[in-house]
């Protein structure tokens, strides 16, 4: 190995599980990203990225998905189509031009949610499991997108729990790009008692915490350790973000030797 591409082993930080994990996921929010761009992107951080979600309808416009969802694979990152794009679908009556064109391109993950339309909670827990017969892995989002819908964490605990019957693998915890809504207050401070709730809540099912700003990301990690999974990062971001889960930010400077990898709840 060239002296260039050493990595140095003199601090001790905490550890880190490798691909495929469970916990100490960090999931992408890819605006368009270019195929090259994507390319070039993969040498420095994929070894750090687990979910790679094209945000909201830009997988149908993107004449690179299919190449960019195979570059992906290779590096073990799921893709996935954003939650808003089956919503739109499922509001033009055209899912089953969706699961076709889903299984087309090649992605084997779908997000299902019901935050950007009307979608009433059995047509949603239909479409969980419809994914899931299709063979696809099912990443279900809790949580609205409106800023008015301040649903309370015994809402969001029941929904989870229905979605994860109906067949979902994984729970996202709405917080959009902005940080802003659901999981956070209009001024973007965690919304504690939720979390607290999911955490309680949740049992063996793995939650993505949506959270694009860094004071999120950090009180999600000091919270709950480096092991948390954290969501709608922007592809700009996966090194500070994995740089606060190993200690390396003065916002998570005390974590070292003592931190695990595994999750910890909040009392």
């Amino acid at each position: 190995m060239s002296q260039s591409a050493e990595r140095p082993d003199f601090l001790t930080m905490p550890d880190r599980p490798t691909k495929p994990r469970a916990h100490g996921v960090t999931h992408v929010l890819d605006k368009g990203m270019p195929l090259p761009m994507l390319e070039s992107y993969m040498q420095s951080v994929a070894e750090y990225v687990d979910v790679w979600k094209f945000g909201w309808g830009t997988a149908y416009i993107d004449p690179e998905v299919g190449a960019k969802i195979a570059h992906l694979a290779a590096h073990d990152i799921r893709a996935c189509p954003g939650g808003t794009l089956l919503e739109i679908a499922w509001l033009q009556q055209r899912v089953d031009d969706f699961f076709l064109w889903v299984k087309r391109v090649g992605f084997t993950a779908v997000e299902v949610s019901n935050g950007a339309t009307a979608m009433p909670l059995d047509e949603k827990h239909a479409l969980i499991g419809r994914a899931r017969d299709s063979g696809l892995e099912v990443i279900a989002e809790v949580g609205s997108k409106n800023p008015a819908e301040h649903a309370r964490p015994e809402q969001w605990v029941d929904e989870i729990r229905s979605d994860v019957e109906a067949g979902a693998a994984w729970i996202v915890a709405e917080g959009r790009e902005s940080g802003t809504v659901g999981l956070y207050e209009s001024d973007g401070h965690v919304r504690t008692e939720l979390v607290r709730a999911i955490e309680d809540a949740v049992g063996s099912t793995p939650v993505i915490y949506e959270a694009p700003q860094r004071s999120q990301q950090a009180w999600l990690i000091r919270t709950l350790g480096p092991g948390v999974n954290v969501g709608n990062i922007a592809l700009t971001e996966v090194m500070s973000v994995e740089s606060l889960r190993r200690g390396l930010r003065a916002d998570t400077i005390g974590l070292g030797a003592s931190s695990c990898s595994l999750r910890k709840a909040p009392r």
